[in-house]
Protein backbone atom coordinates (compact mmCIF):
# COMPACT_ATOMS: atom_id res chain seq x y z
CA UNK A 1 0.00 0.00 0.00
CA UNK A 2 1.50 3.33 -1.09
CA UNK A 3 2.01 6.04 1.49
CA UNK A 4 -0.09 9.20 1.18
CA UNK A 5 2.14 12.12 0.12
CA UNK A 6 2.77 14.60 2.91
CA UNK A 7 1.05 18.00 2.91
CA UNK A 8 3.22 20.84 1.63
CA UNK A 9 0.60 23.61 1.91
CA UNK A 10 -2.06 23.69 4.64
CA UNK A 11 -4.54 26.52 5.14
CA UNK A 12 -6.80 26.08 8.17
CA UNK A 13 -9.87 28.34 8.38
CA UNK A 14 -7.86 31.27 7.06
CA UNK A 15 -9.40 34.72 6.86
CA UNK A 16 -7.81 37.86 5.44
CA UNK A 17 -9.41 41.27 5.84
CA UNK A 18 -8.26 44.84 5.32
CA UNK A 19 -9.39 48.18 6.65
CA UNK A 20 -10.94 49.25 9.92
CA UNK A 21 -12.43 46.69 12.27
CA UNK A 22 -15.85 48.36 12.04
CA UNK A 23 -16.09 47.90 8.26
CA UNK A 24 -13.37 45.54 7.03
CA UNK A 25 -12.98 44.41 3.44
CA UNK A 26 -12.85 40.62 3.46
CA UNK A 27 -10.38 39.42 0.83
CA UNK A 28 -10.51 35.77 1.90
CA UNK A 29 -13.17 34.13 4.03
CA UNK A 30 -12.67 31.07 6.26
CA UNK A 31 -10.67 29.10 3.69
CA UNK A 32 -9.14 25.66 4.18
CA UNK A 33 -6.90 23.99 1.60
CA UNK A 34 -4.42 21.11 1.59
CA UNK A 35 -1.91 20.61 -1.24
CA UNK A 36 0.27 17.52 -1.04
CA UNK A 37 3.76 16.79 -2.25
CA UNK A 38 4.15 16.91 -6.06
CA UNK A 39 0.56 18.01 -6.68
CA UNK A 40 -0.03 20.64 -9.36
CA UNK A 41 -2.96 22.77 -8.19
CA UNK A 42 -4.53 25.64 -10.10
CA UNK A 43 -6.61 28.44 -8.56
CA UNK A 44 -9.14 29.96 -10.96
CA UNK A 45 -11.86 32.56 -10.55
CA UNK A 46 -12.75 36.18 -11.29
CA UNK A 47 -10.58 39.15 -10.35
CA UNK A 48 -10.79 39.94 -6.65
CA UNK A 49 -11.68 36.42 -5.55
CA UNK A 50 -8.55 35.90 -3.43
CA UNK A 51 -6.31 33.84 -5.72
CA UNK A 52 -3.32 36.14 -5.31
CA UNK A 53 -4.13 36.52 -1.61
CA UNK A 54 -3.65 32.77 -1.14
CA UNK A 55 -0.41 32.92 -3.12
CA UNK A 56 0.88 35.73 -0.87
CA UNK A 57 -0.10 33.82 2.25
CA UNK A 58 1.85 30.79 1.06
CA UNK A 59 4.85 32.92 0.05
CA UNK A 60 4.86 34.57 3.47
CA UNK A 61 4.42 38.11 2.14
CA UNK A 62 0.97 38.50 3.71
CA UNK A 63 -0.22 37.49 7.18
CA UNK A 64 -3.61 35.92 7.83
CA UNK A 65 -6.07 37.90 9.93
CA UNK A 66 -7.12 34.62 11.50
CA UNK A 67 -6.49 30.92 11.00
CA UNK A 68 -3.26 29.03 10.33
CA UNK A 69 -0.93 28.66 7.35
CA UNK A 70 1.56 25.80 7.37
CA UNK A 71 4.24 25.16 4.74
CA UNK A 72 5.92 21.78 4.93
CA UNK A 73 4.33 21.16 8.32
CA UNK A 74 5.72 24.37 9.82
CA UNK A 75 4.31 27.84 10.25
CA UNK A 76 4.77 29.93 7.15
CA UNK A 77 8.14 31.69 7.14
CA UNK A 78 9.96 28.92 9.00
CA UNK A 79 12.93 27.24 7.34
CA UNK A 80 12.48 23.86 5.68
CA UNK A 81 10.85 24.42 2.28
CA UNK A 82 12.65 25.99 -0.67
CA UNK A 83 10.29 28.11 -2.77
CA UNK A 84 10.58 29.13 -6.41
CA UNK A 85 8.42 31.84 -7.98
CA UNK A 86 7.53 33.02 -11.48
CA UNK A 87 5.29 35.96 -12.34
CA UNK A 88 3.38 37.37 -15.30
CA UNK A 89 6.37 39.59 -16.07
CA UNK A 90 9.71 37.75 -16.17
CA UNK A 91 11.41 40.35 -13.88
CA UNK A 92 14.85 39.48 -15.25
CA UNK A 93 17.64 41.92 -14.37
CA UNK A 94 18.55 43.70 -17.63
CA UNK A 95 22.23 44.22 -16.73
CA UNK A 96 22.83 40.50 -16.18
CA UNK A 97 23.16 37.83 -18.83
CA UNK A 98 20.49 35.14 -19.04
CA UNK A 99 22.93 32.69 -17.45
CA UNK A 100 23.59 35.01 -14.50
CA UNK A 101 19.89 35.76 -14.09
CA UNK A 102 19.08 32.06 -13.88
CA UNK A 103 21.98 31.50 -11.47
CA UNK A 104 20.82 34.16 -8.97
CA UNK A 105 18.98 31.78 -6.59
CA UNK A 106 22.14 29.68 -6.29
CA UNK A 107 23.88 32.82 -5.01
CA UNK A 108 21.34 33.62 -2.29
CA UNK A 109 19.54 30.40 -1.28
CA UNK A 110 20.79 27.81 1.23
CA UNK A 111 22.60 25.47 0.87
CA UNK A 112 23.81 26.57 -2.57
CA UNK A 113 25.10 30.01 -1.63
CA UNK A 114 27.72 28.44 0.65
CA UNK A 115 29.55 27.02 -2.38
CA UNK A 116 28.72 29.73 -4.90
CA UNK A 117 32.23 31.16 -5.27
CA UNK A 118 33.85 27.79 -5.86
CA UNK A 119 31.14 26.27 -8.08
CA UNK A 120 29.74 29.18 -10.10
CA UNK A 121 32.09 28.57 -13.04
CA UNK A 122 31.84 24.77 -12.92
CA UNK A 123 28.99 22.78 -11.38
CA UNK A 124 26.53 25.67 -11.12
CA UNK A 125 27.26 26.85 -14.65
CA UNK A 126 26.68 23.32 -15.94
CA UNK A 127 23.41 23.15 -14.00
CA UNK A 128 22.22 26.39 -15.62
CA UNK A 129 23.20 25.31 -19.12
CA UNK A 130 21.42 21.97 -18.72
CA UNK A 131 18.20 23.67 -17.60
CA UNK A 132 18.37 26.27 -20.39
CA UNK A 133 18.79 23.45 -22.92
CA UNK A 134 15.77 21.68 -21.43
CA UNK A 135 13.53 24.68 -22.20
CA UNK A 136 14.97 25.34 -25.66
CA UNK A 137 17.41 28.12 -24.75
CA UNK A 138 20.66 26.31 -25.43
CA UNK A 139 23.26 28.83 -26.63
CA UNK A 140 21.41 31.85 -25.19
CA UNK A 141 23.17 32.01 -21.82
CA UNK A 142 25.39 34.94 -22.85
CA UNK A 143 22.49 37.01 -24.19
CA UNK A 144 20.75 39.73 -22.19
CA UNK A 145 17.01 39.85 -21.44
CA UNK A 146 16.40 42.70 -23.88
CA UNK A 147 17.82 40.55 -26.67
CA UNK A 148 15.18 37.84 -26.18
CA UNK A 149 11.49 37.64 -27.07
CA UNK A 150 8.85 37.67 -24.35
CA UNK A 151 8.39 33.92 -24.60
CA UNK A 152 12.12 33.29 -24.33
CA UNK A 153 12.35 35.58 -21.31
CA UNK A 154 9.56 33.64 -19.63
CA UNK A 155 11.39 30.36 -20.31
CA UNK A 156 14.43 31.86 -18.60
CA UNK A 157 12.23 32.98 -15.71
CA UNK A 158 10.98 29.42 -15.25
CA UNK A 159 14.59 28.21 -15.22
CA UNK A 160 15.44 30.74 -12.52
CA UNK A 161 12.46 29.56 -10.47
CA UNK A 162 13.60 25.92 -10.69
CA UNK A 163 17.42 26.16 -10.65
CA UNK A 164 17.67 25.75 -6.86
CA UNK A 165 15.45 22.64 -6.84
CA UNK A 166 12.52 24.14 -4.93
CA UNK A 167 10.09 21.92 -3.07
CA UNK A 168 7.34 24.41 -3.84
CA UNK A 169 6.81 26.42 -7.03
CA UNK A 170 4.44 29.42 -6.99
CA UNK A 171 3.22 30.64 -10.38
CA UNK A 172 1.32 33.93 -10.62
CA UNK A 173 -0.15 34.02 -14.14
CA UNK A 174 3.29 33.42 -15.69
CA UNK A 175 1.93 33.03 -19.23
CA UNK A 176 -0.80 35.68 -19.14
CA UNK A 177 1.08 38.35 -21.11
CA UNK A 178 2.00 36.07 -24.02
CA UNK A 179 0.21 35.38 -27.28
CA UNK A 180 -1.83 32.17 -27.55
CA UNK A 181 0.71 30.16 -29.55
CA UNK A 182 3.64 31.08 -27.28
CA UNK A 183 1.49 30.40 -24.24
CA UNK A 184 0.65 26.90 -25.46
CA UNK A 185 4.33 26.19 -26.18
CA UNK A 186 5.17 27.18 -22.61
CA UNK A 187 2.41 24.98 -21.23
CA UNK A 188 4.21 22.06 -22.85
CA UNK A 189 7.52 23.30 -21.40
CA UNK A 190 6.05 23.71 -17.91
CA UNK A 191 4.47 20.25 -18.02
CA UNK A 192 7.79 18.68 -19.07
CA UNK A 193 9.63 20.48 -16.24
CA UNK A 194 7.05 19.39 -13.69
CA UNK A 195 7.12 15.76 -14.87
CA UNK A 196 10.92 15.78 -14.65
CA UNK A 197 11.38 17.51 -11.28
CA UNK A 198 7.99 16.95 -9.57
CA UNK A 199 7.85 20.08 -7.38
CA UNK A 200 4.61 20.94 -5.65
CA UNK A 201 3.02 23.68 -7.77
CA UNK A 202 0.40 26.32 -6.98
CA UNK A 203 -0.71 28.15 -10.14
CA UNK A 204 -2.89 31.27 -10.20
CA UNK A 205 -4.53 31.79 -13.57
CA UNK A 206 -7.61 33.28 -15.25
CA UNK A 207 -7.24 30.82 -18.15
CA UNK A 208 -9.45 27.76 -17.65
CA UNK A 209 -7.86 25.96 -20.58
CA UNK A 210 -4.44 26.53 -19.05
CA UNK A 211 -5.62 25.18 -15.69
CA UNK A 212 -7.11 22.04 -17.26
CA UNK A 213 -3.99 21.42 -19.34
CA UNK A 214 -1.44 21.85 -16.54
CA UNK A 215 -3.07 21.02 -13.22
CA UNK A 216 -3.82 17.80 -11.40
CA UNK A 217 -6.43 19.65 -9.30
CA UNK A 218 -8.41 22.82 -9.94
CA UNK A 219 -9.90 24.99 -7.20
CA UNK A 220 -12.60 27.45 -8.27
CA UNK A 221 -12.92 30.63 -6.20
CA UNK A 222 -15.74 33.09 -5.66
CA UNK A 223 -15.39 36.79 -4.90
CA UNK A 224 -17.07 38.91 -2.23
CA UNK A 225 -15.97 37.33 -0.04
CA UNK A 226 -13.15 35.30 -1.55
CA UNK A 227 -13.49 31.58 -0.91
CA UNK A 228 -13.06 28.19 -2.58
CA UNK A 229 -16.37 26.85 -3.91
CA UNK A 230 -15.13 23.84 -5.89
CA UNK A 231 -12.12 21.52 -5.75
CA UNK A 232 -11.85 18.72 -8.30
CA UNK A 233 -9.24 16.42 -9.80
CA UNK A 234 -8.26 16.67 -13.46
CA UNK A 235 -8.57 13.15 -14.92
CA UNK A 236 -6.43 13.45 -18.06
CA UNK A 237 -3.30 11.29 -18.33
CA UNK A 238 0.13 12.82 -18.87
CA UNK A 239 1.89 13.87 -20.92
CA UNK A 240 -0.94 16.01 -22.26
CA UNK A 241 -0.88 17.57 -25.70
CA UNK A 242 -2.61 20.66 -27.06
CA UNK A 243 -4.83 18.36 -29.10
CA UNK A 244 -6.48 17.16 -25.88
CA UNK A 245 -7.94 20.64 -25.42
CA UNK A 246 -10.27 20.01 -28.38
CA UNK A 247 -11.62 16.73 -27.01
CA UNK A 248 -15.16 16.58 -25.55
CA UNK A 249 -14.11 15.66 -22.00
CA UNK A 250 -11.68 18.60 -21.87
CA UNK A 251 -14.21 21.14 -23.16
CA UNK A 252 -16.82 19.73 -20.78
CA UNK A 253 -14.45 20.31 -17.85
CA UNK A 254 -13.62 23.91 -18.83
CA UNK A 255 -17.29 24.68 -19.45
CA UNK A 256 -18.21 23.26 -16.03
CA UNK A 257 -15.56 25.46 -14.42
CA UNK A 258 -16.82 28.49 -16.32
CA UNK A 259 -20.43 27.79 -15.29
CA UNK A 260 -19.38 27.54 -11.64
CA UNK A 261 -17.65 30.93 -11.83
CA UNK A 262 -20.56 32.60 -13.65
CA UNK A 263 -23.11 31.16 -11.20
CA UNK A 264 -21.04 32.31 -8.24
CA UNK A 265 -20.73 35.83 -9.66
CA UNK A 266 -24.47 36.07 -10.20
CA UNK A 267 -25.14 34.82 -6.67
CA UNK A 268 -22.74 37.39 -5.25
Amino acid sequence: MSETPRPVIELEDVRVSFGKAASPVVALSDTSLVIRQSEFVALVGPSGCGKSTILKLVAGTLAASQGNVFIGGREVGADGVRIGMAFQNPTLLPWLSIRDNVMLPLKIVHPFKRDFRTKRLTEYRDRVEALLAQVGLSGFGDRYPWQLSGGMQQRASLCRALIHEPNLLLLDEPFGALDQFTREELWETMQALWMDKKPTVLLVTHDLKEAAYLASRICVMQARPGRIISDENVPFARPRTIEISFEPDFTTLTQRLRNAIVHARRAA
